[in-house]
């Protein structure tokens, strides 16, 4: 693939993931709705609702630092560059040689943890108490997620999330293991967990004993609160893209042709889809855990991703 063609692909990524956050989202919201018996708000209505933030007056809590103005920025460009590299379309893209997989949760993280501590430098007893949650939901998932990618790494010999994608697709039965059930449960709980999606957070509440990602962004309005729904719904669908992309590849394109592109572009709008629904389905008939219980939950998901290393050595 040409550099124009490789940077074009790069691209599609990046709008596909952009545009299409907030419309899963709207997608999740109304599948949970017609489940519980209500009509919904619509499939739009995420971008009405940041489309309106957008157009409000910007506004800073007194005694704030530049910490929680760029935060936001900080958020929206890390998950950016991800969605740039990793491949949810394409792996024949100029910036394959970036998408390692510990570039990759490294820079997650570093978006998690500006929202950390934007939450913190508010000040107030909400922000501090959704932070260290955060930060302590952040300790457990991470090394889960490194794991459970590194299980499916073993057999290709690299960490690289392009050539793990283009091994599966070249030897398909690999899917079917050992190994890849206890990765893809792994990684599962731990994205439900880093997405704050119920049993671990709900993102649909404000009461303040359960609060996680929403103590951290009370204290936001305006177009900063826009950014940061926004980078959550496509940190979302980053998440769901790459689940889907190490388990199910099947779709992505190998060339830069236009016909490629297209019916991947396709396939994982498809993919994204069905994951949540799949997701938002679920979560109707689950009740959030116990705080206390969370580390439970996720020392568990940590357990799997180490067996699907130690499996991988075994069964290579």
């Amino acid at each position: 693939m040409s550099v124009i063609g490789g940077v074009a692909a790069a691209g599609l990524q990046v709008l596909a993931v952009g545009a299409g956050a907030p419309l899963l989202i709207g997608v999740m919201r109304q599948v949970r709705a017609r489940l519980e018996g209500r009509v919904g708000a619509g499939v739009g209505q995420p971008w009405r609702d940041l489309r309106k933030l957008m157009r409000k007056e910007p506004l800073s809590p007194r005694g704030t630092s530049e910490v929680f103005r760029i935060a936001p920025l900080i958020l929206v460009a890390t998950t950016l560059i991800v969605a740039a590299v990793v491949p949810l379309v394409t792996t024949a893209s100029p910036l394959d040689s970036a998408a390692d997989l510990f570039a990759v949760v490294a820079l997650l993280t570093l978006g998690a943890v500006a929202l950390a501590l934007a939450g913190i430098d508010t000040g107030t007893a909400f922000g501090g108490m959704g932070a260290s949650r955060e930060m302590t939901i952040v300790a457990l998932v991470e090394p889960t997620l490194l794991l459970a990618v590194l299980a499916v790494s073993v057999r290709v010999g690299s960490t690289n999330l392009s050539q793990i994608v283009t091994s599966t697709l070249d030897d398909p039965a690999r899917v079917i293991s050992p190994v890849t059930v206890l990765a893809a449960t792994a990684l599962a709980v731990a994205i439900i967990a880093e997405t704050g999606r119920l049993p671990v957070d709900n993102p649909s509440t404000h009461l303040e004993l359960t609060m996680v990602h929403e103590a951290m962004v009370l204290e936001y309005a305006g177009p900063d609160l826009a950014l940061v729904e926004w980078a959550s719904a496509m940190r979302l669908t980053v998440f769901l893209g790459l689940f889907a992309g190490l388990f199910a590849p099947w779709g992505i394109a190998t060339s830069g042709s236009v016909a490629a592109l297209a019916v991947a572009l396709v396939v994982f709008m498809i993919k994204v889809a069905v994951l949540g629904v799949a997701l938002a389905a679920g979560e109707v008939f689950l009740a959030k855990l116990r705080l206390f219980r969370v580390p439970e939950l996720l020392a568990g998901s940590f357990v799997f991703a180490l067996l699907a290393v130690v499996a991988s050595f075994f069964l290579a």
